[in-house]
């Protein structure tokens, strides 16, 4: 069976079901699970190759069982279907950790002869029995009973995290002076109330703008300062408790920290390299970030003579006002030409264009009436369906984010994917439209990689610290002119000029080393909270902060509480930095025109289409026919 014949889920249409299929489907799947691993177990005449497609059957079951699960628990309107969400996810996990743990399964696979086997099916084996010795199958039964209650623990105190984040939505007044300097369209859409004050809150749609344009530092202040304390206190014991959670777990399965586990799978190898590879990142970036942050300060002290410091409060308020003066690159110009009805379907065009891809819309029940639904055809065949959802509201998912929904296995399964962002209505910042072509990215390498024999190689399955160089690599397309002039436009129809966009390329490099430094602080902050396990999570969060960037963090805060990456990327937030590296080197075979035809289909064939059936590194080198290099990377920062 082709993809084109394959169903795609079928959502509810009214909310009585959706309380059905909150909780019905994960559990026909976790049954189907059960009555796999029965017979697995209870077989010994199966062979090898039988048994891996066993496990496949079970890992299709899991993945689209837990993918339903992690979408309503972040996004459905209704608080009890996102609830009975939450307890599905956990149901799932809880299933996926045991089984791994169960010395019978094991049995199954720990001898199984590979004689016969393709590569695939070898490459599966072999990805198989390291997850069981990995899930920790090979400890006594009292420890293994341990890894299993720490590991529910973890997705426990992951989902109570994430809730109270998604939850922590707060809201600060300021006087209509507070104002000055945001975009028209942002302060009719901000009225002032009866005693002369403006609420703002920590959306995005109110932080970037405020972050940006806000002439007054205290109003930069006061919504940045409740951005860093969202979820805060909630999440300070959950903190605390998932960190010593993840430390005993690694070290009962004999690793000597949390980071050395997540990294054993990964393309960097050992959690001993991510502080190496750091202090690269710093020995590359430190020269330049001193001169911008000289810069920075000197335009500070203009506004606010007597400042001794650029707080992160001042930082995008900064660059904006130096690229405006001294590069005549006004950000409320630029966003003038980017109206979300103009940039949503410019990506789906321009990167249909690029990728030889269709997005045909249909109209289907999903959770909310902000959802848009596409499948996804390539010469006249779908070979997928996505589903965006792209606007902020009470108690969604709070950043920008591609989750998976069905997974890709060819002809049986039609990949699904979702984005979860929160952009503006309105006018879009060019750091949303880059935003957009990043999550775009991860979009259609979760469809164009979901045509594998294997569920566990659907998608983006890549080693985790490769996960985002295609969607870093995308980015790019939203810095071209040409690409820009084919969707943008201003009120009177007029497409963003080339000389404005050559300009505004030349001033993204003013503060491009500040920004490393920037991800170098959230990179050390993921590490050092998981290796060094702090007993005061405030005071060692500033601390690597202040020492990762001249740009100081705003005293006294708990950005850490907020950090929502501490659960899905653990110790390894290393990896944007790492993609990074990559994904500036794959630019370069671009030479021909990021438009080239030739050279955009042997990327899809080369990186997206394998999805995670071969390693990243050959994935790469078989594009750039050589091993990829940090010299493109280096080239970019210094520019």
């Amino acid at each position: 069976m082709t993809n084109d014949a394959l169903p795609p889920l079928a959502f509810p249409a009214d909310d009585a079901a959706w309380a059905v299929f909150a909780a019905d489907r994960p559990a026909q799947r976790l049954a189907h699970v059960a009555a796999i691993d029965a017979r697995l177990t209870s077989d010994p005449s199966l062979t090898t190759l039988e048994r891996l497609e066993l496990w496949n059957d079970a890992d299709i079951a899991l993945s689209e069982a837990l993918s339903e699960a992690y979408v309503l628990s972040e996004a459905h309107p209704d608080s009890h279907i996102r609830e009975v969400a939450e307890g599905q996810v956990q149901a799932v996990e809880s299933v996926s950790s045991a089984r791994m743990l169960d010395r019978a399964l094991w049995s199954v696979f720990a001898d199984a002869d590979a004689t016969g086997l393709d590569d695939d099916a070898a490459r599966l084996l072999t990805h198989v029995q390291r997850d069981f010795r990995r899930g920790g199958v090979d400890l006594d039964e009292s420890d293994r009973e341990r890894v299993r209650e720490l590991t529910d623990r973890d997705t426990e105190l992951s989902l109570e995290f994430s809730r109270n984040v998604r939850d922590g939505r707060r809201e600060v007044t300021v006087p209509v002076a507070g104002i000055a300097g945001l975009p028209q369209d942002f302060i009719d859409a901000h009225p002032v109330d009866a005693d002369g004050l403006v609420t703002l809150t920590t959306e995005y749609t109110d932080l970037m703008p405020v972050r940006e344009y806000a002439a007054s530092r205290e109003t930069r202040i006061a919504v940045l300062s409740a951005y860093n304390d969202m979820a805060w206190p909630e999440n300070d014991p959950v903190l605390a408790e998932l960190l010593a959670v993840r430390a005993e777990r690694a070290g009962l399965l004999g690793f000597s920290d949390w980071a050395d586990y997540e990294t054993q799978t990964r393309m960097i190898g050992a959690g001993a390299e991510i502080p190496a590879f750091l202090s690269k990142l710093d020995a590359a970036s430190a020269v330049a970030a001193e001169r911008e942050y000289a810069r920075l300060l000197e335009r500070l002290r203009r506004d606010a003579p007597d400042a001794d410091a650029v707080s992160i409060a001042d930082f995008w308020y900064l660059l904006g006002a130096i690229k405006r003066e001294e590069y005549d690159v006004d950000a409320q110009l630029v966003r003038s030409y980017f109206p979300f009805d103009r940039v949503k379907p410019g990506v789906l065009e321009v990167t249909g264009r690029l990728l030889g891809l269709e997005y045909r819309p249909v109209d289907v029940p999903t959770w909310h009436e902000d959802v848009s639904s596409y499948d996804v055809l390539r010469d006249g065949e779908r070979i997928g369906r996505i589903h965006l959802d792209l606007h902020p509201r009470p108690g969604k998912f709070t950043h920008a984010a591609c989750f998976p929904l069905a997974p890709g296995v060819a002809g049986r399964v039609l990949p699904e994917a979702v984005l979860l962002c929160n952009f503006s209505r309105g006018l879009l910042e060019h750091d949303e439209v880059v935003t957009f072509f990043h999550e775009f990215g991860h979009l259609v390498h979760d469809i164009l990689g979901g045509a594998q024999r294997w569920a566990r190689f659907s998608g983006v399955a890549t080693e985790w610290d490769f996960v985002e160089a295609p969607s870093q690599l995308l980015e790019e397309w939203a810095w071209d002119a040409d690409v820009l002039r084919s969707f943008t436009a201003n009120e009177a129809g007029e497409p963003i000029p080339a000389e404005l966009v050559a300009k505004m390329r030349v001033a993204d490099a003013f503060g491009r080393a500040l920004e490393v430094r920037r991800q170098l602080g959230h990179a050390n902050v993921s590490y050092h909270l998981h290796v060094d396990r702090p007993g005061d999570l405030q005071a060692a969060t500033e601390q690597l902060y202040a020492t990762s960037s001249p740009v100081q963090p705003l005293p006294g805060l708990h950005s850490y509480a907020g950090f929502g990456h501490l659960t899905g990327y653990g110790a390894c937030y290393y990896t944007y930095q790492w993609s990074l590296v990559i994904a500036r080197d794959l630019l370069s075979g671009f030479g021909a025109g990021l438009m080239d035809e030739q050279t955009a289909q042997r990327y899809r064939r080369e990186i997206l289409e394998p999805g995670g059936s071969r390693d990243a590194r050959d994935l790469v080198e078989a594009f750039l026919g050589r091993p990829y290099s940090f010299d493109a990377y280096q080239e970019w920062l210094g520019a």
